[in-house]
């Protein structure tokens, strides 16, 4: 392995260089055991800890197939869905590998008594299987999530339509929380030069989420001069849609939970911000009781803060716990877009407010490959910046779901693999120059990148 790190950190390895390394029969990956997956069984949500279910094991290297390409992880991040996974929420995620397994017997690599975690990457390929032509050995690259199979007709308009779509890393095996990963070679997209392993290694699966859900005609279709309520402004999606929403025009209004917070949204340049711990806001009375006032309270904060003005958009992740003020809130003919569940999947409404006023609740999951590599590319270009604020090591990773599980993090939290520090992988440095301040938004002080 020394050897593939070696190459990559030269910056001057050549596609047969790398094609002529020996492969390792085996690689570090973070896991998760089958055997283990009753481990939390009676314990609430918020007590189930990461770091006693997540393994650093040492696993075999899988056979490489058609159309894939197995790729040296220098970088990889956090998302929700690893917590989830780290603890067996919904569901155990081997239910996933076993059905896909079933599949063929190219899936069934996939269905094995450990799970290598993880949906982003930032790495280097090391080798392409066949039919393979866009992508070659020492191609710095970055993997976005999305895994299907296009045999049917339904994804052909839309790739997240397919019937066999899945999420690399979550339901599919060889993640990306390891020095390697298996990924389908159509998940790979240039890495942005300006930014270093573990910054290319965050935006991935966040950006691409929050382009399809806000940007996008198959989520809101912002345009210019929409209000655009956004939940958790400074979180892994919630910054990427502050950041899109600005870059387009629109005037987001960012919710957050802490002054902090509130400082990265104005940052950002944001300029209507509400710290709803600061304001008190009590959404519901007890488990079951759902509290209007509470909703009015906030459509008037939001009207003071956009000149009288209802929002366009509403940006939900969080679910249950707002869910109720996201329909409220949103204009009569505006439109609720929701990408996930944070704090409970059964949503409740006042269903008045929906059909009387005609809005839309409209449900957005990750991105096709188009809307992934238009996010990839704004990122590229410096228009979009990462949102990481700290990094761990692959042995630390139990302790950043921890982390991430209780929200005690801002942004993005990036975990180093293959590369042995941060700062490394920057090819344009002028481009990076250009736009420090940005990149280092979410850092503290004391871990800024230059």
């Amino acid at each position: 392995m020394q050897d593939i790190v070696s190459a990559i950190v030269s910056g001057d390895a050549a596609p047969e260089d790398f094609a002529a390394l020996p492969l390792p029969e085996s690689y570090r990956a973070v896991t998760l055991h089958r055997s283990e997956t009753e481990l939390f069984a009676g314990l609430a949500t918020q007590d189930k800890d990461p770091r006693k279910s997540v393994h650093l094991d040492e696993v075999p290297v899988p056979e490489l197939g058609p159309g894939e390409a197995l790729i040296a992880v220098m970088a990889s991040s956090v998302n929700y869905n690893t917590v989830w996974s780290s603890i067996f929420e919904p569901l155990p995620t081997f239910g996933f590998l076993s059905r896909y397994g079933a599949q063929s017997p190219l899936a069934a690599r996939h269905d094995l008594p450990y799970h290598v975690i993880g949906s982003d990457l930032a790495g280097v390929v090391l080798r392409t299987g066949p039919g393979v032509n866009a992508w070659k050995p020492g191609d710095e690259v970055v993997a976005h999530c999305l895994s299907v199979d296009l045999e049917a007709p339904d994804g052909h308009n839309d790739t997240m339509l397919d019937p066999q779509q899945r999420i690399w890393g979550y339901e599919t095996n060889f993640g990306g929380l390891a020095e390697l990963a298996l990924v389908r070679a159509n998940q790979l997209m240039p890495k942005p030069a300006h930014l270093t392993w573990e910054e290319a290694g965050t935006p991935g699966l966040v950006a691409a989420t929050a382009y399809r859900q806000l940007v996008s005609r198959n989520g809101a279709g912002m345009k210019q001069g929409d209000n655009v309520l956004i939940w958790g402004a400074s979180g892994g999606v919630g910054a990427f849609a502050t950041q899109f929403a600005l870059a387009g025009g629109a005037t987001p209004v960012c919710v957050v939970s802490s002054e902090r917070k509130a400082e990265i949204c104005r940052a950002m340049g944001a300029e209507a911000v509400i710290d709803r711990s600061a304001e008190g806001y009590r959404f519901w009375k007890d488990e079951r009781t759902q509290d209007p006032k509470e909703w009015k309270r906030l459509g008037k904060r939001i009207r003071e803060l956009t000149g009288g003005e209802d929002v366009d958009i509403v940006f939900e992740h969080p679910g249950r716990e707002t869910f109720g003020a996201s329909v409220f809130v949103a204009r009569k003919g505006g439109t609720i877009v929701t990408c996930a569940s944070t704090s409970g999947y059964n949503h409740e409404y006042d269903n008045r407010y929906l059909w009387m006023s005609l809005k839309k609740i409209v449900g957005s999951h990750f991105a096709n490959y188009r809307e992934a590599w238009e996010a990839n590319r704004l990122i590229s270009k410096g228009k979009i910046h990462p949102t990481l604020s700290r990094t761990y090591t692959l042995e630390e990773t139990g302790q950043a779901l921890y982390d991430v599980h209780r929200n005690l993090h801002l942004g993005k939290v990036g975990v180093l693999a293959l590369a042995p520090g941060e700062g490394l992988g920057v090819r344009d440095h002028a481009l990076r120059e250009q736009h420090l301040p940005a990149i280092n938004r979410f850092r503290t002080p004391e871990r800024t990148a230059g």
